[in-house]
């Protein structure tokens, strides 16, 4: 499925909002400039999917707040870091207000620029010869780093003295590690990883990636999204929820989300940690008396607690259905009952006469399916598993209120033996999927 999700927690009266402060932009990020009394806003794109666009551009476009016009003749004084390295500083000249730089990757250790430069030594497209930098740093995304001035607009110079701004734009990176011959996927928006480990005999996923602990850097950061994921028919990892920790501190239950309906192989967890949680680890990390550390360092590890009900919606957000079921721990040929409520996905109020479709799935096959109607939007289903349907096991509600839509929850079914495993459950709770066109233009301001 070929989308990104952004995850906007509306768990335990957690929300989520994009706030109004410039910060750290998944593909594109602003800043606001006073320039001789006017109101410049200057953003900056890069490609979001950096490692899938064959031809990678930086562009930047200047607007008069006012008129909401391109800005013309201007000049920036332009810094461009990558792994805190300095790639650029130079001059740039837009005639129009656009900027648009192509992104060469070379195996030169010295990065270079290459295009025309006007009789003030600034860089600028003539519109058959672009402006190129070509760097090293350009093999892959990650974070990158703007340090941007403006010099001069229209031949004036600011009188305001206006100071250097500062933008930072994410890409999208994606790495893949191999343990015990089950494949797991880091999907990052912020930042490259530059550890990984599951750690088998403590059932715990670590990974790691640099960060920068001050205020500064905190003050503009609205949020970072961190995915793992893994197959949904890897048991040993499999939970009713997980426990986070961020350098060894605890995260708050709204910071650590499960979601199994994005991709049909995979389940995905999700560490969305707030400018707030952000403030609060580093509060935390102040009280040891220790330097504070130079990365941000994840912990995911299965909860021993399962609490229900648990709730899953519909793709479209028009139907919630809240589970549970008893016994907690599922064993074959031993009746287990399935507690639900049909919800209205708006305002959460329960739904009479609901008909719905009862299914439950292993291994893809169907092997229970049974109609009925919730008269009072609630009812329950019973089921025994036969000895030789444990394992990985999908509960789907299909066709709710004869909607066609449909929504679903997973669980373990484990031999008796076994019972020691958790169940685990499957719900998007409050994921939003935007296709990943839209989201390429979404920044936090």
């Amino acid at each position: 499925m070929n989308l990104v999700k952004i995850v906007l927690i509306c768990l335990v009266g957690s929300v989520f909002f994009i706030n109004n402060a410039y910060g750290h932009g998944l593909g594109l990020d602003a800043t606001t400039f006073d320039f001789d009394g006017k109101k410049i806003l200057v953003n900056v794109e890069l490609p979001l999917y950096f490692e899938e666009v064959e031809n990678k551009k930086i562009t930047i476009n200047a607007y008069d707040k006012e008129t909401g016009t391109n800005v013309e003749n201007i000049t920036f004084l332009l810094a461009v870091f990558h792994n805190n390295e300095l790639i650029v500083s130079n001059h740039f000249f837009a005639p129009q207000g656009v900027l648009s730089i192509d992104m060469i990757p070379t195996q030169e250790t010295e990065p270079k620029i290459s295009g025309q430069q006007n009789s003030f030594g600034a860089w600028y497209d003539t519109g058959t010869q672009p402006i190129q930098i070509l760097s090293s740093s350009f093999d892959k995304g990650r974070l990158f780093h703007f340090e941007i001035t403006i010099t001069e607009i229209d031949g004036t110079t600011s009188m305001l003295g206006d100071s250097m701004h500062v933008v930072d734009v994410s890409t999208v990176e994606t790495s893949y590690y191999k343990e015990e011959d089950t494949m797991f996927q880091i999907t990052s928006y912020f930042d490259n990883i530059s550890y990984f480990d599951y750690k088998s005999d403590e059932n715990v996923v670590e990974f790691e990636m640099p960060f920068d602990w001050s205020e500064q850097n905190i003050s503009h950061i609205p949020v970072i999204h961190e995915e793992v994921h893994f197959p949904k028919n890897f048991a040993k990892f499999l939970s009713p929820s997980y426990v986070g920790k961020v350098n060894g501190i605890g995260l708050f239950k709204s910071s650590v989300t499960v979601d199994d309906y994005s991709d049909e192989s995979n389940r995905i967890v999700h560490f969305v940690l707030l400018q707030d949680h952000l403030k609060f680890l580093k509060n935390e990390l102040k009280k040891s008396g220790d330097n504070l550390p130079e990365s941000i360092k994840f912990t995911l590890e299965p909860s021993q607690t399962a609490k229900f009900p648990l709730m899953s919606f519909t793709k479209n957000e028009e139907f919630q259905i809240d589970l549970s079921w008893e016994p907690i721990v599922i064993e074959p040929q031993k009746n287990v009952k399935f507690i639900f409520t049909i919800r209205s996905g708006a305002t959460g109020e329960p739904l009479r006469q609901s008909i719905y479709d009862f299914v439950i799935i292993q291994n893809g096959k169907e092997i229970h399916k049974k109609s009925g109607i919730a008269t009072v939007g609630g009812g329950y289903e019973e089921y025994a598993f036969l000895e030789s349907q444990s394992g990985p096991t999908i509960i789907r509600f299909d066709n709710i209120r004869g909607s066609g839509s449909s929504t679903e929850f997973g669980l373990v079914v484990v031999p008796e033996f076994g019972a020691i495993l958790l169940v685990f459950f499957v719900s998007i709770i409050g994921a939003v999927v935007i296709n990943k066109t839209v989201f390429s233009k979404i920044h936090f301001r």
